[in-house]
């Protein structure tokens, strides 16, 4: 009895596989419009955004002497704290009344970024922003005001720019063609979906093998329909419609 069940979804699962080939034409062009409609999107809807980059350095008091392994890893551990310093309520109010912006400290915060290389006590702050002269802007005042909240709070004898921040030339997001691959990919998705439920979903008899899976049946032969014939039943089917 598990015999015809197996065959019957190696069949089923070889028809859906013919069922996709031949929409295959339609399930690019589904893609290509989705993804001509992120890009063009994209491109007209969506605010570019710019990002300018500053790094300091953080210099304890103990540097004078020499550095070992274990002072380094400690230094990179602290970053974590420098980070959590740089983005606090002290230092965003301040940079927000410095620069008079109209943003509220969680939303500067969430256009910050900061990091670490490895092994340095080198910081590094990343800030986005539609404006590019702004996001330098921010960037510059933020490390400045960071700098002394840092020495302050955890007994830093200096901290020294690296990098001044940069005016940024190009945008780094959002991506056009990153959304583009995006919706290409999920627009072939939905159509395969699609032509997979149809096809699933469809319960009428359209070939012989179909009489003889669904209604155990034998079938003699077929009977084609020519082309003469399907005209002339249009025909008469519009004539039924007009009356």
């Amino acid at each position: 009895m598990n015999q015809p069940k197996d065959n019957e979804i190696q069949i089923n699962v070889r028809e859906i596989f013919f069922a996709l080939l031949s929409k295959m034409g339609v399930i690019l062009l589904s893609g290509v419009l989705l993804a001509v409609l992120a890009v063009t999107g994209t491109k007209l809807f969506m605010t570019p955004q710019y990002q300018s980059v500053t790094k300091m350095y953080v210099l304890s008091k103990q540097d004078n002497a020499t550095l070992t392994s274990m002072d380094m890893q400690t230094s990179t551990l602290l970053t974590k704290d420098y980070a959590e310093l740089i983005l606090s309520r002290t230092v965003t109010e301040a940079v927000i009344g410095k620069l008079d912006l109209d943003l509220k400290p969680e939303q500067l915060a969430s256009k910050v970024e900061i990091g670490n290389t490895t092994d340095t006590r080198i910081v590094t702050i990343k800030v986005t922003d539609a404006d590019p002269y702004q996001a330098r802007d921010i960037a510059n005042t933020l490390r400045d005001t960071a700098a002394e909240h840092i020495k302050n709070v955890m007994n830093i004898e200096a901290v020294n720019v690296v990098d001044e921040a940069n005016i940024p030339d190009s945008p780094v997001g959002p991506s056009a063609m990153k959304n583009g691959m995006i919706a290409g990919i999920l627009g072939c998705v939905i159509a395969v979906m699609i032509v997979i439920i149809r096809y699933l979903t469809n319960d009428t008899i359209q070939t012989a093998e179909d009489v003889e899976r669904y209604l155990d049946l034998s079938t003699l032969g077929t009977l084609p329909l020519e082309k003469n014939e399907k005209k002339g039943k249009k025909r008469r089917i519009r004539n039924n419609k007009r009356r």
